[in-house]
């Protein structure tokens, strides 16, 4: 870079005045110069003065005791990197350094970033991982199963966290029987390995003796988790005769611990669930087993008390008292049916059809008897209005001559002849004078 900067500075040979630069003409150079010689490179920082713009854009400046460098991480590259940036951050970042001409500064334009302090501790994490694996400390082979029903539990974990909380509360949720102690520890922090490690020498003197050993935090990140990741802890671990949960962090956290556990719980949760799922387990199939012996009694019981019933039925029926009264029965029946048959009854059942038809003859005499006379009365009214009187009371008159004959036409009245009128008060004489016959109207 020397050399470029002196030719970038180099003056005419002789006496002639040098070139003159405009300020843009100088940035430009000086821009083609950078961006030629460090089109890629790493810096390793803390960041300072993260500034987030609306745009999603972060400038921040990467400083170490001697110098500072302004940087800038485009939107588009802040989706792809891993770590989330934050004042007081050991960071590596890599990428272009760039001029910005109108205001004559540079800047590093970050491409790619990664956590430094997470870098080292996440490559003393593998190391000692590949370490302990080799020696068989996480082999399947010597990891121990847990109790059926664990009934002494020890949990080594911090008294005021939540995860303490969080694994009474799903023990006594599940209605778990038993008895907790607590080693109280530091899960965090520069002691937390060694206090670990004494927990767990401890938990082996304890009467009695646990069933099972908890190791419990809650989540955090690596550096906070790291005490688990110390040898001494997984080997105080592979060293235990209780058998051991690991229930540090969350789902998506691991630590040596949970390599060298028996069982691994993704939470201090999820070890409370492990521990009483056996007991609800048990609880259910034993529910399971007296339900099938109390329907498998009753069924038994059922099926004795049917053939009992069956017994006694035969027995009742083979008693010589029930054939006895089986022979009344029949000979009350036959007795019953040659009564019926005998010629007094036979007579007894003649008389009393005798006597029904008699009644039923005197009930029709009656009936058309007094149809009869209901007919007679009603053709004696009939006939009785057809009589002289009643013909004579609705104004009608009979006409006779002097020879007493009924006078039936208008023909017969001549002049100068007697007649005998007859109205229905008494009768009339009279005697025609003129006569005019008027035909009747058809």
């Amino acid at each position: 870079m020397h050399d470029t900067t002196m030719d970038l500075f180099a003056m005419q040979p002789g006496p002639a005045a040098p070139d003159v630069l405009s300020v843009s003409e100088f940035s430009r150079r000086l821009r083609g110069i950078l961006e030629g010689t460090f089109p890629l490179v790493s810096v390793r920082g803390e960041i300072s003065n993260l500034r987030s713009q609306a745009s999603g854009h972060l400038y921040f400046t990467l400083k170490d005791p001697g110098s500072q460098l302004s940087a800038v991480l485009f939107r588009g590259d802040a989706q792809h990197i891993r770590c989330v940036p934050r004042d007081g951050m050991q960071v590596v970042a890599t990428g272009a350094i760039g001029a910005y001409e109108p205001r004559g500064t540079y800047q590093l334009i970050v491409r790619q970033m990664e956590d430094h302090g997470l870098g080292r501790l996440q490559k003393a994490f593998e190391h000692l991982r590949q370490k302990l694996a080799a020696e068989g400390l996480f082999a399947r082979a010597r990891k121990r199963a847990l109790p059926l029903v664990p009934l002494h539990i020890a949990i080594i974990s911090s008294p005021s966290g939540a995860a303490l909380q969080d694994f009474l509360r799903i023990l006594h949720r599940r209605d778990w029987r038993g008895h907790v102690l607590l080693i109280p520890v530091r899960v965090q922090g520069e002691t937390a390995a060694s206090e670990i490690t004494t927990a767990l020498t401890l938990a082996q003197t304890l009467t009695p003796c646990p069933d099972v050993l908890v190791l419990a935090r809650g989540g955090g990140s690596l550096e906070d988790l790291w005490p688990f990741n110390e040898e001494k802890i997984v080997r105080a671990i592979c060293a235990s005769p209780i058998p051991i949960i690991s229930a540090v962090g969350h789902e998506i956290d691991f630590t040596l611990a949970d390599f060298a556990a028996d069982v691994r719980a993704e939470t201090p949760s999820a070890a409370a669930e492990l521990i009483s799922s056996s007991r609800l387990a048990c609880t259910e199939r034993l529910a399971r087993v007296a339900a099938t012996f109390t329907r498998e009694i009753h069924h038994r019981a059922e099926i004795l008390s049917h053939r009992l019933g069956l017994l006694q039925a035969e027995l009742a029926r083979h008693e010589p008292r029930r054939r006895l009264e089986s022979l009344w029965l029949r000979l009350d029946d036959l007795r019953s049916r040659l009564d019926m048959h005998a010629p007094r009854e036979r007579l007894r059942l003649m008389h009393q059809q005798i006597e029904h038809l008699r009644n039923r003859l005197g009930k029709n005499i009656t009936h058309w008897n007094q149809r009869a006379t209901d007919r007679l009365a009603s053709l004696h009214s009939r006939l009785f209005a057809l009589g002289t009187e009643p013909t004579l009371r609705r104004g009608f008159a009979i006409v006779r001559d002097d020879a007493k004959k009924l006078v039936a036409s208008a023909n017969a009245i001549v002049p100068q002849k007697s007649f005998s009128i007859q109205f229905a008060d008494g009768s009339a004489q009279v005697t025609s004078y003129t006569t005019q016959t008027v035909p009747q109207n058809k």
